[in-house]
């Protein structure tokens, strides 16, 4: 472990949060030291993020004691840890998308000459910043304009701006292509050089073990071990994590695949502005296998999934379920055909946040019996439903009366995956179906869309993980520019040649 020597900069003492019943951080001890990126791991809620917003002051710990720099403190709030230099990206960008780059960094810190806002000088530090940490990013650029990636550098580049050298990262990578991420760690690598303190939130593994020089571990709420990248493996790590071994690769039998379920001939979908984001595509999925779609996410993967759900209009060509029309069906009549869908966004398109784990457990079949007569909700039964899929799904959750919005991203996840599992399906839809979730979370959907295969279910998969879609997939479509440019039995789809694919080049 390298900076052993250094100065600590962050220390917390028996940080201890409670919410209704749910004791979310238990006595946590950890230090940072100058330099360092210290890696935090842990289950969807294990208290990670609990614990980042007492750092970052959004949260009063109930006990314990913060001490930043050599001083114990008592944040009021963020601008208190943003005066002694905390800054955080959080895993949903805080930005203004119609605002430029200079007027988002300089928002809330505004640099004013008389009565005016000095734009040209927030440009100009702006511009400073990127070039001396390796940030490129167009200051007058419009957020909106921007690729995911180019607007986490912005996070990052409004914390700095605000004299950051503690930064917190939370899932930076969840919405990363693999190239924005590698991106990401060389810019990381930049800042630790030059004395800012990263902590790194995430749950890939794998991106653990390449960038930090420490890991810790929560579990339940507790601080449970801290491990070397240089010793420890994925494997290790994983089981530290969830408090058992843990199978990283997926087990499953060979696919008898049958009868055309899903067939797509030719489809051309626009996206927001009007542009052609699917340019004449066509795949076929049968009953009993799962096509794994590979590509760089913004190659027309989500507009593909919202036309064949219903939820975006279609401009060409037209898709079929089990023979039947789907191209201008709308959401319901999909869904009554026997479609499953994880959406891409969970809290947008997949769970209706304030309400229960109970009533979002039924928003696909809310007025259908037994859950309704006529215009009459049986609640009694909705309940019922949603404590025994709590169970058989292990949401961890304080009942079935507990809202969506209280839960971790793992557990969000499950809960639609209860949904749209617990009914009888031809044709599973998952698009990114274990982003931004734990390890022992990714295990248990795994086995469930290969458990869903088995029984004789056709399965669409897209996913931005190339490690995911290699190991569930069956057959693989790689996808590019909107269309699908080939398509590989799992037997020829080699990381190397799928890899070329997905950049556009021909393998």
């Amino acid at each position: 472990m390298k900076n052993i020597d250094a100065p600590i900069v962050l220390e917390t003492k028996g940080m201890t949060k409670r919410f209704p019943g749910v004791l979310a951080n238990d006595r946590i001890s950890l230090t940072l030291r100058k330099g360092e990126i210290l890696a935090l791991l842990g289950e969807n809620g294990a208290g990670k993020s609990t614990l980042m917003n007492m750092i970052y002051g959004l949260y009063h710990p109930d006990e314990g004691e913060l001490w930043i720099k050599g001083e114990h403190v008592k944040l009021q709030g963020p601008g208190d840890a943003i005066t002694r230099g905390v800054g955080m990206v959080h895993q949903h960008f805080q930005l203004v998308p119609v605002m430029t780059v200079a007027e988002n960094v300089m928002l809330g810190a505004e640099i004013t000459r008389g009565f005016h806002l000095d734009q040209r000088g927030a440009i100009r530090q702006v511009k400073e910043l990127s070039k001396q940490y390796g940030l490129e990013v167009d200051p007058t650029a419009v957020i909106d304009d921007l690729p995911v990636g180019t607007q986490q550098r912005v996070e990052i580049i409004k914390a700095l701006y605000r004299n950051a050298d503690i930064l917190i990262l939370d899932e930076p990578t969840a919405v990363l292509t693999p190239q924005e991420a590698n991106e990401l760690f060389r810019i990381m690598r930049d800042l630790t050089a030059q004395g800012v303190s990263i902590i790194f939130i995430t749950h890939k593994l794998k991106e653990v073990l390449a960038v930090s020089d420490r890991i810790g571990v929560l579990r339940g709420g507790q601080y449970v071990g801290t491990a070397d990248p240089q010793t420890a493996t994925e494997a290790s790590l994983a089981e530290l994590m969830v408090g058992r071994k843990v199978i990283l690769q997926v087990d499953k039998s060979k696919a008898q695949p049958g009868q055309p379920m899903l067939q797509v001939e030719e489809l051309v979908v626009e996206d927001e502005r009007g542009q052609t984001a699917v340019a004449g595509l066509s795949l076929e999925v049968r009953t009993g296998e799962i096509l794994g779609v590979a590509g760089v996410q913004g190659n027309g993967q989500r507009e593909f999934v919202e036309a064949l759900t219903g939820l975006r209009p279609v401009k060409g060509g037209r898709a079929l379920i089990g023979g039947t029309d789907i191209t201008h069906a709308a959401p319901r009549i999909v869904t009554e055909l026997g479609v499953a869908h994880i959406p891409e966004d969970r809290e947008k398109h997949g769970l209706v946040m304030p309400y229960s784990i109970a009533d979002n457990m039924v928003l696909n079949r809310y007025y259908q019996k037994p859950y309704a007569n006529g215009i009459i909700l049986n609640q009694e039964k909705i309940d019922q439903d949603g404590k025994a899929l709590v169970q058989e799904f292990d949401i961890r959750a304080p009942s079935e009366h507990t809202p969506a919005s209280n839960l971790s991203g793992g557990n969000k996840q499950k809960v639609i995956v209860a949904r749209e599992f617990s009914r009888e399906t031809r044709l599973l839809i998952a698009n990114q179906p274990t982003r931004g979730i734990d390890v022992g979370s990714i295990e248990f959907i795994h086995n469930q869309i290969i458990a869903q295969r088995d029984n004789g279910v056709a399965v669409l998969l897209v996913s931005a993980e190339l490690d995911e879609v290699l190991g569930l997939a069956d057959r693989v479509a790689v996808m590019f520019d909107g269309r699908i440019v080939k398509t590989l039995p799992i037997a020829e789809a080699t990381r190397e040649r799928v890899g070329l694919l997905m950049a556009g080049s021909e393998a």
